[in-house]
């Protein structure tokens, strides 16, 4: 049995503090669609309120699709890709 595919998101704790309309930006995917990946990896950069900061992949696998593509603007619990664990 295959593992189900799993969004990767912006950590809840990145919006702590921020206001709920506050939308974040993807400034630029570090991988492209289809590359594997290990748990922890850095796979997109954002900002939110002026800070930079990078997202991991949660576990190893694919990186089956971009859903939100650089320079567009996402919000809290937005899934930003599709990745299918190894």
């Amino acid at each position: 049995m295959s593992a189900l595919p799993m969004n990767i998101t912006l950590k809840d704790e990145a919006w702590e503090g921020v206001d709920a309309q506050v939308q974040a930006l993807l400034d630029q995917w570090l991988v492209p669609e289809g590359a594997q990946v290990q748990a922890g990896q850095p796979v997109a950069r954002v900002i939110l309120v002026k800070s930079s900061m990078d997202i991991a992949a949660p576990v190893a696998g694919v990186v089956e699709r971009i859903l939100v593509p650089t320079g567009e603007t996402f919000g809290r619990g937005q899934p930003l890709a599709v990745l299918k664990p190894a």
